[in-house]
């Protein structure tokens, strides 16, 4: 009986041990999140999926898309289902569906544009990307439908001026803001989600100051304050926001690169905030570097935090979106640098990984099932 007993109990206790495994995989499968860095080949014309380690920062390589033209800027749905990329060569835009599990991308949608769009992005509610057109000096937002596709035109065209670069929604869907590098200006618009439809604020934009030329443009999760790479000034502009009548009053520039490096051979790329608006960073073509600077939480000044070198041409960089890595592509040598930002937004390079020529766009998207 006793021996009975024995192996009776070792069977009960190996179904347990089995049905607890199991239930543990579900658990893990279920709401599988994955995390993914998605880097654009300009010259390849094709996309490259690397998975993330939200760890380590650490990448591999799992798989590739090829694109009917030269995949460029790209910018994602919050919800991580959807990737939005710009084809400059042709003026087109491209939408995707992210496969969670794999990173895979499907083509949803390819529909003209106009020349050379330079940035796009979704407001807050994910129905409608806006796009800035380097070339075509304008702006558009086209509708996305439930499906993942893009409306066949845009529900509005707006005329602005010279070399349209950048935009940025604030968190509240009514504030829409786009710098322009060749007009020196950045455009102000007030944004009704219902009708999808930009208004022109007042004034309607803010000339800046020579030789600035803002580039790009990031908002604090707070609102109050707005940040420019200034291309041609190789600098960081900080400007305070009016939410009433969405628009920008400059407060202060600081140099981002060091006070014996020539600044003519150097123009400022992408800028990115981390979520948590404690520090911000820009790029530095020519000097190679992402120049950091600490942001004051009660004024919104910054401070330099240094500048940390990066593979040649860094026109592109992206920050994961629990704020421990930033990502940073180098257009000339077809390689990442991974880094880690430490708590001092002090930036730890952690690796160095191929991607690919030219490597045009780095993007961080975090997918669940």
């Amino acid at each position: 009986m006793n021996k009975k007993a024995d192996q009776l109990m070792i069977f009960s206790r190996s179904v347990l041990a089995v049905f607890a495994f199991v239930c543990w995989a579900c658990l893990q499968n279920a709401g599988f999140a994955g995390n993914w860095l998605f880097v654009s080949l300009l010259q390849e014309k094709a996309i490259v999926t690397f998975e993330r380690d939200v760890d380590s920062g650490q990448i591999i390589r799992r798989g590739r898309t090829e694109c009917p033209a030269e995949p460029a800027i790209m910018s994602a749905a919050s919800d991580g289902e959807l990737l939005f990329v710009s084809l400059r060569s042709t003026g087109q835009l491209a939408s995707c569906q992210i496969e969670a599990s794999t990173g895979a991308l499907k083509l949803l949608s390819i529909v003209d544009g106009g020349e050379d769009p330079a940035y796009l992005q979704t407001d807050r509610t994910g129905q409608y990307l806006f796009t800035a057109y380097y070339a075509a000096n304008k702006v558009t937002v086209h509708r996305v439908h439930t499906n993942g596709r893009l409306s066949s035109v845009p529900l509005q065209t707006v005329s602005t001026a010279a070399r349209a670069h950048g935009i940025a929604v604030d968190t509240k869907n009514r504030s829409v803001f786009v710098p322009h590098t060749g007009a020196n200006r950045i455009y102000h618009f007030q944004f009704d989600s219902q009708r999808g439809q930009l208004t022109a604020a007042e004034p309607p934009f803010l000339t800046t100051p020579d030789p600035h030329h803002p580039r790009h443009v990031m908002l604090h999760p707070s609102d109050r304050w707005a940040y420019t790479s200034d291309e041609a000034g190789d600098s960081i502009s900080v400007y305070e926001v009016d939410s009433t009548k969405a628009t920008l009053q400059l407060r202060q520039t600081v140099s981002s690169i060091p006070v014996d490096f020539d600044g003519s051979k150097n123009s400022t790329a992408r800028c990115e905030i981390t979520p948590d608006g404690r520090f911000i960073y820009v790029a530095n073509r020519g000097h190679d570097s992402i120049a950091g600077f600490a942001i004051d939480q009660n004024t919104g000044m910054v401070t330099s935090l240094g500048q940390f070198p990066t593979e040649p041409t860094p026109r592109s960089f992206t920050i994961s979106a629990d704020g421990r890595h930033l990502y940073a592509a180098g257009q000339t040598s077809g390689r990442l640098v991974v880094y880690r930002i430490g708590e001092t937004g002090i930036l730890e390079d952690v690796g160095r990984f191929e991607s690919g020529p030219v490597s045009w766009s780095a993007l961080c998207v975090d997918t669940a099932d």
